[in-house]
């Protein structure tokens, strides 16, 4: 057992202290976006909005997050990163806290689309931030540590904000959301002021090309927006067929996701250690996790039997925790070629329009095909992606040749 624990808190040795700080700072703002799990419960109980008045709403919350992404990707080029962070950090901490106030369908709408604006510019700044705290042998690493960082946030919050809608009601929810961001901006000035910390990978390219032609790149993220559909259906369509199909109560539910949160806080670590050492490159390791994925679907339609629902979430789990870190290992590799920031926020992008398209498309296929079809669907654009990636592949070793010659 010691031996165990020694071999696996070595997979967490090497990474620079600003890259655990980093991931620190990307905790404390997840588990406070603890708003965001009960937002459309808020809306129907507190402000008696209509079920379309809703999903308007989560349209603009969409909307917001990708275009954040955009302008903080740009931002990010023009003014660095650190600046970026604290800016987002700060005014999404003062937006959470104003949001609570904002009682009508316009004015609403207007404001979630403000806080996601402002907050998911943070997410192209920290990718070249970690980029640039991180030595090259590093980065998937690296970027596996931000991932349970965000876990361990996604499944805090949920938890906490419930505790805290249950003694204090939803407006101490939008105040301990603002009070969270801003204490991260706290940790942020006082442990990553450029003055004080040292960038093992500052990449300058004295000629940027632009992510827009960069063909291979596009490639990538035509598959990750469809890896992003894929993979949301575990957490829109999946529990309504837990619940309707195999009849499993909210309990099986919730042991059943949760196993995929302990599975990636357990393993995901020391299997990327043990992937990096290996000989298969990034998109044999994307192309891997997605087909693992997409079987993930398509077993369920082969028995009735409950346990494949285990075996499906254990499929998808493992195809998740590949597919992720080495995608974004692959993003911040073709960033160097140009404005790093322009690459990384559309790779975020990719899968903020994956949100706005993947749940709402899940959700009318199984009204219109049931759930049966609708695995089968999802199914064809798992195989589709890993076409992509395939296509990927094959051109990125063609380019390669080329310049050998």
């Amino acid at each position: 057992m010691k031996t165990l624990i020694n071999n696996y808190l070595n997979t967490f040795k090497g990474l620079s202290t600003e890259v655990w700080w980093l991931s620190l700072i990307t905790l404390i703002n997840r588990a406070g976006t603890m708003v965001i799990p009960f937002l459309s419960l808020y809306l129907r109980e507190s402000l008696n909005f209509s079920y379309n008045q809703v999903g308007w709403v989560m349209s603009a919350f969409g909307i917001g997050s990708v275009i954040g992404s955009w302008m903080g990707g740009k931002l990010t080029d023009k003014i660095g990163y650190y600046k970026v962070m604290v800016f987002s950090l700060i005014s999404t901490g003062l937006l959470f806290i104003a949001l609570q106030f904002l009682t009508t369908f316009k004015t609403f709408c207007f404001g979630i689309f403000l806080v996601m604006l402002v907050a998911d510019s943070f997410r192209p700044a920290m990718f070249v931030a970690l980029s640039a705290y991180s030595k090259p042998e590093n980065k998937t690493r690296s970027v596996t540590l931000i991932r349970l960082a965000i876990n361990l946030g996604f499944s805090a919050g949920p938890a906490i904000g419930g505790l805290i809608i249950t003694t204090l009601s939803y407006g101490g929810l939008f105040w301990v959301d603002g009070i969270t961001c801003i204490a991260a901006t706290w940790v942020l000035i006082n442990v990553l002021n450029p003055k004080k910390t040292k960038t093992l990978d500052d990449v300058k390219t004295k000629n940027p090309k632009s992510a827009y032609a960069d063909k291979a790149f596009l490639i990538f993220l035509l598959a990750m927006v469809l890896f992003g559909i894929v993979f949301l259906q575990y957490f829109s369509t999946m529990p309504l067929y837990y619940k309707d199909i195999h009849q499993l109560s909210e309990l099986d539910i919730g042991i059943i996701l949760g196993m995929n949160g302990f599975l990636i806080f357990v393993f995901e670590m020391p299997l990327i250690k043990w992937l990096e050492n290996s000989t298969f490159t990034k998109t044999g390791l994307m192309l891997f996790g997605a087909i693992l994925t997409g079987l993930s679907f398509l077993i369920l339609n082969f028995t009735s039997w409950s346990g494949i629902l285990v075996i499906g979430m254990l499929l998808m789990t493992f195809g998740e925790m590949i597919a992720f870190p080495f995608s974004n290992a692959f993003a911040m590799d073709r960033a160097k070629k140009g404005n790093q920031g322009e690459y990384m926020a559309l790779y975020s992008i990719a899968f903020s329009v994956a949100h706005i398209f993947g749940h709402n498309a899940g959700m009318r296929l199984v009204d219109q095909l049931g759930f049966d079809n609708t695995w089968y669907i999802i199914t064809l654009l798992a195989a589709l992606c890993v076409f992509l990636i395939f296509i990927l592949s094959q051109y990125l070793n063609a380019k390669k040749k080329l310049k050998q010659i």
